[in-house]
């Protein structure tokens, strides 16, 4: 049963990095702030990664819970 379990959470873990190397690809790449005002490239590029930090600290904790669940199952039984 505990072999299953570590499976479901390989596949979380592979699924939330797809997932979120999209977000990054798609959705955070293009971002631009400031449009063409001449804001600060660097100031533009700290926006970003301070996006991709939170998108990371939210799987991590996702990560946790399913970690978590995965062992309060093994536990019960």
């Amino acid at each position: 049963m505990i072999a299953g379990l570590v499976y479901v959470f390989v596949f979380a873990m592979w699924l939330l990095i797809l997932v979120g190397g999209g977000l990054m690809v798609v959705m955070v790449g293009p971002l631009s702030f400031g449009g063409s005002d001449g804001f600060d490239p660097i100031l533009n590029s700290g926006i970003k990664i301070a996006i991709a930090l939170l998108i990371i600290a939210a799987w991590i904790f996702i990560l946790s819970k399913v970690k978590n669940w995965i062992f309060q199952k093994q536990l019960k039984s």
